[in-house]
């Protein structure tokens, strides 16, 4: 008799074959349509019996001990579980392969990524990192066990360039990735790692600004007016807007321009984010145009707000 399905599951009673594959299908179905080996084994699924369905078309290997479930055809997070299966446990999702999955960053690779405790070896479709990790820095998303957000941006700092770095720390932001442990903590974990270099650089560019009050950047925006020769506006004035009153941080109402200036403590919070944008679309359709100036820009972009300004304020 094959020693796959006449495993005894409960006290004093055998499954049926069907018992079995509503089982198997059930597992396969919380990991996007994938199985490995030693889940089988846990079922009582011996080697003959998967030798059997794997003959039927009832598991279709995709690596050595991980198998698709009733068809061939595997979701791309099918195929990721598929290799976090393969490399056994404690084995993430991480570097661009992670990135992908959390949304921060698109990947074209085919390779998968990820990064395992023990010592597996990459194979021609999977990329090991052999690092063993904290368990803050680990996670599952959409079932899948995968590294931190924070922990995958320190990832791909080591593989990618600053450009794009950047633009994976604003998906991030704009996705509202929650993370147990922060970037800078992360860092000063992780001194020495590939990548901790170029994050802390890109972090120290993006941080610059963040300390300053309102009154602070106002004055400075006074100032650098004043120094490019252009005609200061009314500060913290009401304009209207229909039946409703808004107060802005810069207008010329002869020239229906308004500036605002981002703080980064007043605007970086969701519901800041939300009620900028409303009070923006609600001054466009009255007509106003607005532009939000940061200190960062104040600081490095002093020529390019200068000569946008000054067309602005010809126009």
């Amino acid at each position: 008799m094959d020693d796959a399905v006449e495993v005894k599951h409960r006290i004093g009673a055998e499954p049926r074959p069907n018992d079995i594959d509503e089982e198997i299908a059930a597992l396969a179905g919380r990991q996007h349509g994938v199985i490995a080996r030693t889940q089988l084994a846990a079922l009582g699924i011996g080697r003959r019996a998967i030798g059997h369905r794997l003959e039927c078309g009832r598991l279709h290997p995709l690596h050595r001990g991980v198998y698709a479930v009733g068809h061939r055809v595997v979701s791309r997070d099918g195929r990721w579980m598929a290799a976090v299966l393969a490399m056994g446990p404690g084995a993430v999702l991480s570097y661009r392969s992670a990135a992908a999955l959390w949304g921060m960053h698109a990947t074209t690779r085919t390779r998968i990524e990820l990064t395992v405790p023990g010592r597996p070896r990459s194979r021609p479709e999977l990329q090991v990192h052999r690092v063993r990790l904290a368990a803050d820095e680990t996670t599952t998303h959409r079932g899948i066990p995968v590294t931190t957000p924070n922990r995958t941006l320190l990832d791909l700092a080591a593989v990618l360039d600053a450009r794009h770095i950047e633009k994976a720390i604003n998906e991030a932001e704009i996705l509202r990735l929650t993370n147990p442990i922060s970037l800078d903590e992360l860092l000063e974990r992780h001194r020495g790692h590939r990548g901790a270099k170029a994050l802390r650089k890109i972090l120290a560019t993006r941080a610059l600004g963040t300390t300053i009050t309102r009154s602070e950047l106002e004055d400075r925006f006074l100032r650098f007016l004043d120094e490019a020769v252009l005609p200061r506006p009314k500060v913290n004035t009401n304009v209207r807007t229909g039946a409703t009153s808004i107060e802005v941080d810069c207008a010329w109402p002869d020239h229906r321009l308004i500036v605002e200036l981002d703080g980064h403590a007043t605007h970086a919070t969701a519901a800041g984010f939300e009620r900028d944008r409303a009070r923006d679309r609600a001054l466009h359709a009255d007509g106003w145009r607005v532009v939000r100036i940061t200190w960062r820009q104040l600081h490095e972009e002093p020529a390019a707000v200068a000569r946008d300004l000054e067309r602005l304020l010809t126009e």
